[in-house]
């Protein structure tokens, strides 16, 4: 799967890109992420990508020129950017009100060939990239961040993860938080039982004795008990 950024802060995500299972999973050619430069589409001598928003108001925004032309050449390079996009690609613009990124779309993003996501800074993107640029809007939260950056590193990892071989032990997706979304409804979710480790008395806590039984089927059910059913 291809992740294609759009940022003007490339070097953020480096190191991002070059540890732990990100790392091994673009080793394995699970995933391939790709950073581009906005500056690099900028306008006049001094690359600019932002602007006074109409009406007045706070801050600059991204106009949507230097981002249709970093679209473009992704599509350029093969990828499935702007016009004509195959069904397999989307391209997100992160918002405040866009819907809420959950384990539902991650899922969803994974069926994916290609995902291009654009960062934005300072006060916002202009509305016409959401409008017709991009496939959708998205938030990871209500809460605001200085850009689109680390929502973009989230989308990765929640979406890698769940793609074939990213993980060493792939039954660690079936009993981990919200992995009954497909089970119930994309309404219904579940948070995973707790987990204990040794040693077997800290200072005066101690791990639940049904753990300690070796009674499978107790610790079976002891876990389905823990594990919370959250409706949303």
């Amino acid at each position: 799967m291809k992740f294609d950024i759009i940022t003007i802060f490339p070097e953020l995500f480096k190191s991002f890109s070059n540890e732990a299972l990100i790392a091994r999973a673009q080793v394995k050619k699970i995933i391939e992420i790709k950073t581009h430069f906005l500056r690099d589409s900028g306008e006049g001598p001094h690359r600019k990508v932002d602007d006074r928003p109409y009406g007045g108001g706070a801050g600059m925004v991204l106009m949507p020129a230097p981002i249709a032309k970093e679209l473009k050449k992704i599509s350029a390079k093969g990828g499935s950017a702007s016009g004509g996009k195959k069904s397999k690609c989307k391209i997100i613009v992160f918002s405040a009100k866009g819907k809420k990124f959950n384990q539902a779309t991650a899922r969803r993003y994974s069926k994916l060939d290609q995902l291009i996501m654009i960062c934005g800074r300072y006060e916002g993107i202009d509305e016409r990239v959401a409008q017709y640029l991009a496939d959708e809007e998205v938030s990871i939260g209500e809460y605001v961040l200085f850009g689109g950056e680390v929502p973009a590193m989230v989308v990765m990892e929640a979406v890698t993860r769940l793609l074939p071989g990213a993980l060493g032990k792939p039954a660690s997706l079936d009993e981990e938080s919200f992995s009954d979304v497909t089970r119930y409804t994309l309404h219904d979710t579940r948070k995973e039982y707790p987990h204990y480790t040794r040693p077997e008395v800290f200072g005066k806590y101690k791990v639940p004795p049904v753990l300690l039984s070796g009674n499978h089927a107790k610790i079976a059910e002891w876990r389905k008990k823990k594990a919370k059913m959250v409706t949303k």
